[in-house]
C-alpha cells in the first residue's frame, strides 16, 4: 500500500495490546495432564490409518505411545526423524484432512484424536531448546547445491547431512524458512519458531547457507552443475497471478502474499496500514489467512470471494468456520468482472455470478453485484517467476510451469532434483514439500555412491 492510499486505509485501527492479544498462539500448547489425556484416546491401530495419511509417514501410533509413557525424546525422534519439520507441520498442517480425517475415532458420535497438537507436544521442548537428535554421517567427499531456504530446502539439506554430504544453501530471501518465515498466519506460528526450527536443522553440522544470494541473479543453474555434485531446486513460486481486470495496479489492490510476509516481519502490527472494507479474492489457504489477519488488525468488514462454491474451495471446511468464527464473511459462486473507483480511488468490484455446467465448466450466470471496498487481497494462486532464474527454465523440463520430477524428485536433468511448490503435481503443502526434500536426499545419496 502506497503513501498516496485513501483515508479509509490507516495503520493503528487497534491498540498494541490489542493487536498482541489478537495474534496470539492459535492452538495453545498442551499441558503435560492433557496432553496425556489426548494421548490415552489413541487405540494404537495396527497398520494404522493416520500414519497412512501422513505425506511423511510418521509412525504416528508410534510417537503416541512413547509420549504416552513420557518418553518425550523418543516421541520427537521418531516424529523428527520422517520429517525434521514435525513441529512447524504441527502448527500449519491441514490435518483435519490428512491424519485426523483418517483416525478411526473420527465419526458422528467421537472426536478424532487431536494429533497435530500431539506432535506439537511431543516437538516442542526438543526445538525450543535445541537437544539435538541427529548427527551428520561420515563424510562423503561429495558436496551438494540445495537452492531454496523453505521446507522441501532445509529437509534435503538436513538429511543430505546425516548421510554424510557437505551441503551449501543458497536462499534468495534474507530469512531461512521461506513460507514458515514469510507466508504463514502469525497466529499459527508465534515466537519466532520458523527461525528457530531453521537453526535445529542447520544444528547438525555439514550445511553452510548464503542468505540473500538468488538464482538468475548470483548464480546460474549451469553454474551449479559444474562446481558440485548434485543440486536440488526448492525455490519455490515467487509471483503471484494477477486477476487479469482493467487497473489492477490501482492503489489498494494488494498482493496477498507481500502483505502477510510485511505483516510477519513487523515488529509492530498495530503500525501497519489496514482498509476498514477488505475483500479478498481466493479460495485456498493464504485467502483465508489474510482476510482473518485483516480482521484482527482492525478492518471493520472482511469478506472472501470465490468463483465456485464452497466444496471446491482449497481453504478446508475447517478453516472456513474458522475464519467465519473470527468475523470474516464468505461469499461463493461471483468472479470479479471490474474494479470500481471513485476519485481515483478504489472503491469496489463489479462480481457477475458463475455457475457449472453439467460438464463441469464454470461459466457465467447472468446478473450482477457490487461489493464495497477500500482494499482488495488478490489470493488467486502463484506462479513460478522463471524470468528472473536466468536460462533455468529453457534446460528443464517443465509441466504447467513447474518443474517435471519423476517419483524420487528427479528432474529431466540426470544431476539435479527438485522439490516443492516449484513441482509440478505437489499438494502444496509444508508437509508435502518436506516429504520431497526427503525423497531427493535420498535418491541423490543413492545416485552419488554408485
Amino acid at each position: 500500500m502506497t503513501e498516496t492510499m485513501q483515508a479509509d486505509i490507516r495503520s493503528g485501527r487497534l491498540s498494541e495490546a490489542e493487536i498482541e492479544v489478537n495474534f496470539g498462539d492459535m492452538h495453545p500448547l498442551f499441558r503435560r495432564a492433557e496432553a496425556l489425556v489426548e494421548a490415552d484416546r489413541c487405540f494404537f491401530c495396527y497398520d494404522a490409518p493416520c500414519t497412512n495419511a501422513c505425506p511423511t509417514g510418521i509412525d504416528i501410533p508410534g510417537f503416541i505411545q512413547q509420549l504416552r509413557s513420557q518418553n518425550i525424546k523418543g516421541s520427537a525422534h521418531t516424529i523428527l526423524s520422517e520429517n525434521i519439520m514435525g513441529g512447524m507441520c504441527a502448527r500449519v498442517c491441514p490435518t483435519e484432512v490428512l491424519c485426523e480425517q483418517d483416525c478411526v475415532r473420527n465419526t458422528l458420535e467421537d472426536q478424532p484424536v487431536r494429533i497435530g497438537r500431539l506432535q506439537r507436544y511431543a516437538t516442542e521442548a526438543v526445538v525450543e531448546g535445541s537437544l539435538q537428535l541427529f548427527q551428520r554421517g561420515e563424510d562423503s567427499g561429495k558436496h551438494v547445491a540445495v537452492v531454496g531456504g523453505g521446507p522441501a530446502a532445509l529437509s534435503c539439506a538436513h538429511r543430505l547431512a546425516t548421510l554424510g554430504h557437505r551441503v551449501r544453501v543458497l536462499n534468495a530471501a534474507e530469512k531461512l524458512g521461506g513460507l514458515n518465515e514469510y507466508g504463514i498466519a502469525a497466529y499459527k506460528t508465534v515466537n519466532d519458531f520458523a527461525q528457530k526450527e531453521a537453526d535445529y536443522i542447520l544444528g547438525i553440522g555439514g550445511i553452510e547457507v548464503r542468505n540473500s544470494t538468488a538464482m538468475g541473479t548470483d548464480f546460474s543453474l549451469a553454474d551449479l552443475r559444474n562446481d558440485y555434485d548434485a543440486v536440488f531446486l526448492g525455490f519455490g513460486m515467487g509471483g503471484v497471478n494477477e486477476l487479469g481486470l482493467d487497473n489492477d495496479q490501482l492503489d489498494g489492490v494488494v498482493d496477498a502474499v507481500d502483505y502477510i510476509a510485511s505483516l510477519r516481519q513487523a515488529e509492530n502490527k498495530s503500525e501497519l496500514p489496514v482498509g476498514r472494507k477488505v475483500l479478498v479474492i481466493g479460495g485456498g489457504m493464504t485467502a483465508i489467512d489474510i482476510a482473518v489477519q485483516s480482521k484482527r488488525l482492525g478492518a471493520e468488514e472482511v469478506t472472501v470471494v470465490y468463483r465456485r462454491g464452497q466444496q471446491q474451495m482449497g481453504a478446508s471446511n475447517l478453516e472456513q468456520e474458522y475464519a467465519q468464527t473470527s468475523g470474516v464473511g464468505i461469499r461463493y459462486w461471483l468472479a470479479p468482472r471490474e474494479l470500481l473507483q471513485s476519485d481515483g480511488c478504489l472503491s469496489g468490484i463489479e462480481f457477475e455470478y458463475t455457475q457449472l455446467e453439467d460438464n463441469g465448466k464454470l461459466v457465467p450466470g447472468g446478473k450482477s453485484c457490487v461489493l464495497e471496498a477500500d482494499v482488495v487481497f488478490k489470493a488467486i494462486g502463484q506462479k513460478v517467476l522463471w524470468d528472473s532464474l536466468g536460462d533455468t527454465a529453457e534446460i528443464l523440463e517443465l509441466d504447467h510451469g513447474r518443474v517435471s520430477v519423476n517419483e524420487c524428485r528427479k528432474t529431466s536433468l540426470p544431476d539435479v532434483w527438485a522439490g516443492g511448490d516449484c513441482v509440478y503435481g505437489g499438494e502444496d503443502l509444508t508437509v508435502s514439500a518436506v516429504q520431497d526434500g526427503k525423497l531427493a536426499a535420498m535418491d541423490i545419496d543413492r545416485c552419488l555412491r554408485q
